[in-house]
């Protein structure tokens, strides 16, 4: 345990000096992604009625590896395991490392004594924040103790140990903002596309995220404990919405670092089982009058699972102030315009204000519609 510290206190002192180097790096670059897919051979992780989460973290992440192959060829993608074989966990780290991995994406599902939990939460390298989030670290971690020479790999870390994981959260990662910035993206993604129970964005000390040099999260997908979400993740096709969601989510954050625009992905490659949502499309005819068509763009900037007044302090200085209900959420928008260029115009003012993921939605007779549709009415208008 002393020596754990030790080491812990020298790394620490290190990363510091690291984030001082970086700091005057501007330029960011994705070229290298490593996905991992958590557990397999003999470590079946979380295991429900009919599925286990070893078999259901590699699908998803073959399945999104696939979407970043086949849509973004200039990205190098590197997997922790391909198939069903039992990886260490400071072998993930390494793999990563050697990788010289830009992104890093563990990809988990999630268990509890309670079958009514359910839904998706991401996870990035910190302090734990709850006594649940200390618990879904320590179950993680807890595959050390599958391996050999634990004591030698892991500097004296016990994942059993309170006290070790309660020092070792406190390490912050050198990469949190950006890792929160992508974990955010892929539970919007989660919560507006798939309809998924958002559970956040939260932070806790895991091992492989510890040892891989990069901006990394650990994505817990589903409860394998609930049954209603272990048909989902169990199936073809709930496994290729989430891949979906984290492709899409990747690659808004990748156009959000480096300030590159991409085109949407051809619906033959099943990306487009999943709407993008952050993806704002100007096009030559955004100043057409749509009143004939009752279409009307607005800025979505929040959303939540009660549903909150529209006079709330909360939405002081928002103007047109309404919500609307869908996948079990009350959804708050402000504005209400004839075009998308005056709500483009209005999300940055709202992102400038605070709320840095608001995105455009549109409405036809009051009714939430895609912008796709939304467009293409105005075209044919």
């Amino acid at each position: 345990m002393k020596r754990f510290i030790l080491i812990f206190s020298v790394i620490f002192i290190a990363s510091v000096v690291v984030v001082f180097s970086q700091s005057t790096d501007k330029k960011q670059r994705i070229r290298t992604v490593v996905i991992d897919a958590g557990h397999g051979g003999h470590d079946p992780g979380a295991v429900g009625s009919k599925y286990k989460e070893k078999d259901i973290a590699l699908a998803i992440a073959l399945k999104f590896g696939g979407y970043i192959e086949q849509n973004m060829p200039d990205i190098k993608v590197a997997y922790t395991r391909k198939t069903d074989e039992f990886i260490e966990l400071h072998r993930r780290a390494q793999i990563a490392n050697q990788s010289k991995a830009d992104l890093f994406i563990s990809i988990h599902c999630n268990a509890a004594r309670n079958r009514q939990a359910y839904g998706a939460e991401t996870f990035v390298m910190g302090i734990h924040r709850s006594q649940e989030n200390l618990e879904v670290a320590k179950l993680e971690n807890a595959v050390i103790l599958l391996e050999d020479n634990v004591n030698d790999v892991y500097e004296g870390f016990d994942p059993n140990s309170p006290e070790s994981n309660i020092i070792f959260s406190l390490f912050q990662n050198i990469h949190l903002d950006q890792s929160l910035l992508f974990a955010r993206k892929v539970q919007d993604q989660f919560r507006e596309r798939v309809g998924r129970e958002d559970r956040g964005v939260k932070q806790a000390g895991f091992w492989v995220l510890y040892k891989a040099a990069a901006t990394g999260i650990l994505i817990e997908t589903g409860f394998v404990s609930n049954p209603e979400e272990e048909e989902f993740l169990g199936s073809e096709q709930g496994q290729a919405f989430m891949a979906s969601a984290i492709f899409r989510a990747f690659k808004e954050y990748k156009e959000r670092i480096e300030g590159q625009s991409f085109t949407n992905s051809s619906s033959q490659n099943g990306i487009d089982t999943v709407q993008t949502h952050e993806e704002v499309v100007i096009e030559n005819n955004s100043q057409i009058d749509t009143s004939q068509n009752n279409i009307r763009f607005r800025v979505q900037f929040a959303a939540s699972s009660t549903n909150k007044p529209l006079n709330s302090s909360e939405f002081s200085g928002l103007s047109v102030v309404k919500v609307y209900f869908q996948n079990g959420l009350y959804r708050y928008t402000s504005g209400n315009f004839i075009t998308i260029e005056e709500a483009q115009k209005w999300q940055v003012d709202l992102q400038n204000k605070g709320f840095r993921d608001a995105f455009i939605v549109a409405f036809q007779n009051e009714q939430r519609i895609s912008r796709e549709d939304a467009l293409r009415l105005i075209k044919n208008n």
